[in-house]
């Protein structure tokens, strides 16, 4: 049910499309794998799915299969009439940005939400972490990204890939990496390999730090991670400041779990 190599080439074809580099297009082609995605999402009968970037509908029939009620938000108005009309009633399929769409309109009857998304390189963290500050309604994430970057989500304090996605991340939920996905099952193939993440929203959260705030202290931290918090945190906050919160001022950004962050970012705003 789900599409074959061929049959990607042959509906690119009929609809007269090709990928887009601008809007960072590749679509899977290998049945296996968005079977895969589906299946690492945890979504069946009952839950209520939302689709970033659709494409020509293989993800999506995919995910139909399980019995969740799919909504597919796709950019692309070529794209978007193509896979409607792969899908027919299985799935709508809405032309809209996901960074701009109106989220209350999409399956507007359901308490919780669930995205399943093979993300253009260029938006998957902004994206992502967007969602996760202003749509609480989305209790998981499985996004197909750069491996780089779903390290970065899955990154814990002390590792190389910790950062600033892995701090604002985590204030919202638990991120793992659960799947790779080779270069080889896309059309085009892209230069780089993929990873999936899934992030589950924690049940309770850890801080009620203001988003912007607590963006505003790891954005500072983390650019100039290999310098000391004392020196790249001397603008929001000085050495005793940082010792007052227990902190070591010798410790560089990658170091600071979650919650020293959170305590940086209270003493520091406004």
């Amino acid at each position: 049910m789900t599409h074959s190599r061929p049959t990607v080439y042959r509906l690119l074809e009929e609809h007269e499309l090709h990928a887009r580099r601008e809007l960072g297009q590749n679509f899977v082609a290998d049945p296996n794998t968005v079977r895969r995605i589906a299946e690492l999402a945890q979504v069946g009968d009952g839950d209520h799915v939302v689709e970033i970037g659709p494409g020509l509908g293989s993800l999506t029939l995919a995910l139909a299969e399980t019995g969740a009620s799919v909504v597919a938000v796709e950019v692309d108005p070529g794209l978007a009439a193509a896979a409607q009309e792969v899908l027919g009633d299985l799935a709508v399929v809405i032309e809209a940005d996901a960074r701009t769409v109106d989220w209350a309109s999409l399956h507007p009857e359901a308490s919780e939400l669930h995205v399943v998304a093979n993300l253009p390189y260029n938006i998957g963290t902004s994206l992502v972490i967007d969602i996760l500050a202003n749509v609480p309604r989305v209790r998981t994430l499985c996004v197909l990204v750069q491996t780089e970057v779903a390290e970065r989500f899955a990154a814990t304090p002390g590792s190389s890939a910790y950062g600033i996605p892995s701090v604002l991340v985590a204030r919202y939920g638990r991120a793992e990496i659960v799947a790779h996905v080779p270069a080889s099952v896309f059309v085009p193939r892209p230069k780089v390999e993929s990873a999936l993440a899934r992030i589950v929203r924690h049940e309770v959260t850890p801080t009620d730090i203001d988003h912007d705030e607590l963006a505003t202290a790891v954005r500072m931290g983390f650019g100039q991670r290999r310098k000391m918090i004392r020196k790249s945190l001397k603008p929001l906050i000085d050495e005793g400041g940082l010792r007052s919160l227990g902190l070591d001022p010798t410790a560089r950004a990658e170091e600071l779990s979650l919650l020293d962050w959170v305590a940086i970012a209270e003493r520091t705003a406004g």
